[in-house]
């Protein structure tokens, strides 16, 4: 019987381990005091943002943050909390918990990690002010698709021209 307990905690503990070897984005925080209706909120949200979002016990996560490599990330857990893994984004994570905690109080963000780092709260609060991805591909393609229309203007000018003065010598040799 002992046994058998002992490999579902071994089988949970690697399950936590290999979510935190493919995110990008952890967020960790205390769900304390939150009812049952926000709750299923915050759970939607993380759901349609395509963050995997669960609540284990803190000695397996003690377990799996140090077989990870992140043993100082174990200071925070203390107290009941859940994890949240993005494993497309490295900011979703952190955007859809910074917005939700925005307005409801009683969610405290504890720490994150980010591309190998453990990140604080403040970090956490800068990542989720930034544009998703997708704006800053937008943004940075913009940025290079200037310069070249730009480019193109300027060459169309010096076509538009030497077509007004080929004009002008035909008309001056046709007078």
């Amino acid at each position: 019987m002992k046994e058998k307990i002992l490999q579902e905690k071994k089988q949970i503990v690697n399950e936590i381990k290999e979510k935190v070897d493919k995110s990008q984005g952890i967020v960790l925080v205390d769900y304390r005091g939150l009812n049952v209706e926000e709750l299923t909120e915050l759970r939607r949200n993380y759901r349609e943002a395509g963050v995997d979002y669960k609540v284990y016990k803190n000695t397996m996560m003690r377990f799996a943050f140090k077989d990870a490599g992140f043993e100082e990330f174990n200071q925070h857990l203390t107290g009941p909390n859940a994890v949240a893994f993005g494993f497309d984004d490295p900011v979703q994570a952190a955007k859809v918990t910074e917005e939700f905690a925005k307005n409801h109080d009683k969610l405290e963000i504890k720490a994150g990690i980010v591309d190998g780092k453990i990140i604080s709260i403040e970090e956490i609060k800068d990542l989720a002010a930034l544009p998703s991805k997708e704006v800053l591909i937008a943004q940075t393609l913009g940025g290079l698709n200037a310069p070249i229309a730009g480019f193109a203007n300027v060459l169309q000018g010096t076509i538009r021209n030497l077509v007004y003065a080929l004009n002008a010598v035909r008309e001056k040799q046709e007078a």
